[in-house]
């Protein structure tokens, strides 16, 4: 495996498999120093900013107490604390910032942006999100399924229900694609996957002795899966004006007990947060007044059910964030 150090982290489709072990094991060394109580403060000195365009709670938290745990400071600029963009242009943006920080973190709209920032600057930066595509969830979601089933996931089987070409699918996809886990994609016509993207993971996957499918059949998708996925059916930036046409097309791929039948006992149900599984937001309220449902993408039940991972996969954000921190600023490795 080659070094990391130095690199941007973008998107998973960058990376080898063998680089997406290593943050892996990385993540799980961070993870057991974090729950032991043990100082890991390896950047005393240095110093990473947070560029977020979209809010965020999972993100912002994980960055933050990543750099702070690693002995970094970090700034956090939200659209109004910055003219990214507006006075300033990215590739300004990033040559300004990139003589102040050691790393930069961008979470916001077009992957574009991501990547001019990567162009610009002279130090690692690293995708908190984007449209297109959401890789430190990746790192959290595998580390999750790595401690429910174990570290060698080949043959396993991941389910994403529900708008299956968003970015989270998008990267669900690439990510199995590149460890060998059986990918399904299932929802609507209208809702799977760009093509290119399905050829280009079916390939991948063919290599590392997997496959990836894309359904409408929803017994046939989950039936034996290991894992159940899904996310919101509107993304971050969306018009309202779509909740109508979403809730009709997703609503038979609703994560609900019959899903989880399908899947069976031993099957794990997780999502990257927020979820709309209930109406004590402000969203899930406006909702159910509207359409009359109280749960969308996914059951109350199964969310507070045993099978239910999804405060583990959360916590695992922080983890895998720090991986990606410490091995794109250090090739050196965690001491025992």
């Amino acid at each position: 495996m080659a070094s990391l150090k130095g690199r941007d982290f973008l998107k998973l489709l960058d990376f080898e498999s063998e680089d997406i072990v290593h943050l892996l094991d990385l993540a799980h060394q961070l993870k057991a120093l974090k729950r032991n109580g043990i100082v890991h403060r390896y950047f005393e000195g240095r110093n990473i900013v947070l560029l977020f365009e979209k809010t965020s709670t999972r993100t912002r938290c994980s960055f933050e107490v990543a750099g702070y745990d690693l002995g970094m400071g970090v700034t956090f600029l939200d659209p109004g604390s910055s003219q990214v963009s507006k006075k300033e242009s990215i590739a300004d943006t990033a040559r300004v910032l990139s003589r102040f920080y050691d790393g930069i973190e961008y979470r916001g709209f077009g992957q574009k942006i991501v990547e001019e920032l990567a162009e610009y600057a002279d130090c690692p930066v690293w995708n908190g999100l984007t449209d297109e595509w959401h890789p430190t969830q990746m790192i959290a979601d595998v580390m999750t399924m790595q401690e429910n089933f174990g570290h060698d996931l080949r043959g396993r089987k991941l389910v994403f229900m529900g708008d299956a070409r968003n970015n989270v699918a998008n990267s669900l996809m690439v990510i199995c694609a590149k460890l060998g886990i059986n990918f399904v994609a299932c929802g609507p016509a209208a809702n799977q996957p760009e093509a290119w993207l399905v050829e280009t993971c079916t390939a991948i996957a063919a290599g590392n002795g997997s496959t990836v499918l894309v359904t409408d059949d929803v017994e046939r998708g989950c039936t034996g899966a290991d894992v159940i996925y899904t996310d919101v059916w509107v993304s971050m930036g969306e018009p309202d004006e779509v909740w109508a046409q979403r809730i009709e097309a997703l609503s038979p791929y609703q994560v609900n007990s019959q899903v989880m039948q399908y899947a069976g006992p031993d099957a794990i149900f997780m999502h990257c947060l927020p979820s709309y599984h209930d109406t004590n937001t402000t969203i899930g309220a406006k909702i159910a007044e509207q359409f009359g449902i109280n749960e969308m993408e996914v059951t109350n039940e199964v969310f507070e059910s045993a099978q239910s991972r999804v405060f583990d996969e959360a916590e695992n954000r922080m983890h895998a964030i720090k991986a990606v921190i410490y091995a794109t600023l250090s090739d050196e490795p965690i001491a025992d």
